[in-house]
């Protein structure tokens, strides 16, 4: 049997109580074009057994905004597995960041698929500060529990 995927991330986040919000990021390319629901997920990229989870979050928040992770309180928010499997790991980090900066890295596959021609997308086509009910609607199902655990006590630190 495989191993499954694995993923970090840095869950940002600014305010607090009814004035929380968290970064999130709309998921590039043609399946999630015009979703909106489902579509949105914490900044996260997969890594492998070279690295840890906590240098991947990082390295992966660069690669998905086009900026470096900014400095702030960490917090573990631990793991999820989604539906797909993959077992994602996210640290909330209190932050804010200017979306206007935002510059994704991209990614490339075959679209249509079975035509043949190499296409382009972002990584993420867009990012938005949301307060935590909306983004409960738009997150992958899965990462719905960091927002969850962002209220509850935890350990600090990657």
């Amino acid at each position: 049997m495989r191993a499954p995927k694995r993923s970090a991330g840095l869950l940002l986040v600014r305010g607090a109580g009814d004035t929380t919000e968290v970064l999130l990021g709309h998921m590039g390319g043609p399946f999630f074009a015009g979703r909106e629901s489902g579509a949105w997920t914490v900044p996260k990229g997969e890594y492998g057994p070279d690295e840890t989870a906590w240098d991947a979050a990082r390295r992966e928040f660069t690669e998905e905004l086009g900026l470096p992770p900014p400095e702030g309180p960490v917090r573990p928010l631990g793991e999820v597995t989604q539906r797909n499997g993959k077992i994602v790991t996210v640290w909330a980090v209190e932050a804010d960041l200017d979306t206007a900066a935002f510059a994704p890295g991209t990614f490339t596959m075959e679209w249509p698929r079975g035509s043949g021609r190499m296409r382009e997308f972002p990584e993420l086509d867009r990012v938005a500060w949301l307060g935590l009910d909306r983004a409960r609607e738009l997150l992958v199902t899965a990462q719905a529990a960091f927002l969850d655990r962002l209220g509850e006590p935890s350990a600090e630190g990657p």
